[in-house]
């Protein structure tokens, strides 16, 4: 039991002599990590104190140098404003030095003015002096001739100034007349100038349009179904389109016949339809027809809007545009209106920018002088003024209305595209292989033309030429003579004009050639 309490104290002895020992040794240690952070915090104090001093070098130094160069700037500065102002000075002297200049002269003129002045005064006191004494004596020899001649002064002035009057009234008359024939000669020759550069520049197509259409079939068994049962299917489709369906013993074709192009499409559309489907009865029939119709606006639509963007035409009126597409399905003496009215709109936007004319608002008028030829309903005014008035109802401007009332004369011209317009209708309408007619006709009517002028005295040939609108007649010099045969062009143009019906004009020229022959042996 003793032993085992010495044991227990003596472990409680050595237990608490390591402890105080471990405290002696971290005390010792504590003490040393102290000294040794002194030691580095004194160290690192020193190197920031150093390199404050650097720094502060540093940033003195640069402020020397910019201090220094904003120094070096502003003399700059200074010499250059010194410099300006040394020139702005030298100019000021130079100027007072040149004022000084033109005073002097300028004094100088005036007192040479002064003594011109005074120098012309009195010759103009000499002048009046003398002038008056002219005067005197021509009253005194106009005293003598009065007494001589029996006439007064007055009556004697009048005389010569009517004999004045009359020379002069006749030289004026023939200059005027000279000067009007050379204008003439200019402005034709310009004019067929630019006419020609413009209608070679346009391509034209020949008219192509008539009142009939052929609807081509695989084979003559579709005709049985087309007509139906005891014509039913016929009957249908004619009623429904309007259209005079032609069916006979035309191989493999069956002729759609219709004064109408658009009710014409509409039936070949419609029966194209009808036979790939099949189905063709009464009620199939009206279905497809009344579906074609509805097809045909929407295309006359997309026809008037593609054209509008081919010429370049823009901010047309949406019913404008509509009526534009309708000109397809329209012809004007077997001409299509669509293709005439295109080539007519070219026409004018060439001659446009040859006179130097907005070209833009020249195709306007063009494309739009015959929209009166295709109405909704009938109407007693002519087509160039219906035309007119749509036009001012959907917007356009004055120039293009006029343009379009005035092509065939109904109005007057009141702007330059107005005569454009009508020269290009001209042109397009008038070429040769434009506008269809009866063969027969058109050969007898020019040979008509040249009897015409057989029936006159001396004419040895006559020639109809260019389509009938020149009628060239080639006299015998022996029989007559250079002014009868301005009269004789007088005569035959009478008659024809009297006896005969034609479009347009016709242009008489009488030839007369004489000529001398002899030979040498």
């Amino acid at each position: 039991m003793d032993s085992t309490l010495v044991i227990i104290i003596s472990g409680i002895a050595g237990i608490a002599g390591g402890f105080i020992i471990s405290k002696f040794i971290e005390k010792s240690n504590v003490s040393n990590l102290i000294k040794n952070a002194k030691k580095e915090a004194a160290s690192i104090l020193k190197d920031a104190n150093l390199e404050a001093e650097n720094t502060k070098k540093d940033k003195i130094l640069q402020a020397k140098e910019k201090f220094i160069e904003l120094k070096s700037e502003h003399e700059q500065v200074i010499l250059s404003r010194d410099k300006k102002m040394a020139e702005v000075e030298k100019r000021i002297r130079d100027k007072e030095s040149l004022v000084s200049n033109e005073l002097a002269k300028a004094k100088k003129i005036n007192d040479d003015y002064e003594a011109k002045t005074n120098e012309y005064n009195s010759k103009i006191e000499i002048l009046e002096r003398k002038q008056h004494e002219v005067e005197r004596m021509h009253k005194s020899q106009l005293n003598q001739l009065e007494v001589l001649s029996g006439l007064s002064a007055e009556e004697a002035k009048e005389q010569l100034m009517e004999g004045l009057k009359g020379e002069a009234k006749a030289q004026a008359m023939s200059h005027i007349q000279d000067t009007i024939e050379e204008a003439k000669l200019t402005a034709q020759q310009e004019a067929k100038k630019i006419i020609i550069n413009t209608i070679q520049r346009v391509g034209t197509e020949e008219a192509v349009e008539n009142c009939v259409s052929v609807f081509n079939i695989e084979s003559d068994d579709v005709k049985g179904r087309i007509i139906g049962r005891e014509g039913r299917n016929i009957r249908a489709l004619e009623a429904a389109t309007g259209v005079e369906i032609i069916v006979d013993d035309t191989p493999e074709a069956i002729i759609l016949s219709c004064f109408d192009p658009v009710r014409r499409e509409i039936a070949r559309l419609s029966l194209h339809k009808l036979v790939t489907d099949g189905r063709i009865h009464p009620a199939r029939i009206e279905e497809v027809v009344a579906k074609t119709t509805k097809q045909i606006d929407d295309e006359i639509i997309e026809v008037g809007k593609r054209t509008v963007i081919d010429l370049g035409i823009h901010a047309l009126h949406p019913e404008l545009i509509k009526v534009v597409g309708r000109m397809k399905y329209r012809s004007s003496y077997g001409q299509n209106l669509l293709q005439h009215s295109r080539e007519v709109s070219k026409l004018c936007g060439i001659m446009a920018a040859e006179l130097g004319l907005n070209v833009k608002l020249a195709k306007r008028a063009g494309l739009l002088h015959d929209i009166g030829k295709v109405p909704d309903a009938e109407s007693d005014l002519p087509h160039a003024l219906l035309g007119m008035q749509w036009a001012e109802k959907y917007g356009e401007k004055e120039e293009v209305c006029n343009a379009i009332g005035a092509h065939h004369d109904e109005i007057e011209m009141k702007s330059l595209l107005s005569p454009i317009v009508q020269v290009c209708d001209a042109i397009s309408g008038a070429r040769p292989g434009a506008r269809r007619q009866v063969l027969d006709s058109y050969i007898q009517r020019l040979k008509d033309l040249e009897e015409v002028a057989y029936g006159f005295t001396g004419v040895k040939n006559a020639y109809a030429i260019q389509a009938g609108r020149e009628l060239r007649v080639i006299v015998e010099s022996e029989k007559v003579s250079d002014e009868n045969a301005s009269n004789l062009s007088f005569e035959i143009s009478q008659k024809i004009q009297t006896e005969m019906t034609y479009p347009g004009q016709v242009k008489v020229t009488v030839i007369r050639e004489t000529r001398a022959v002899n030979i040498a042996k």
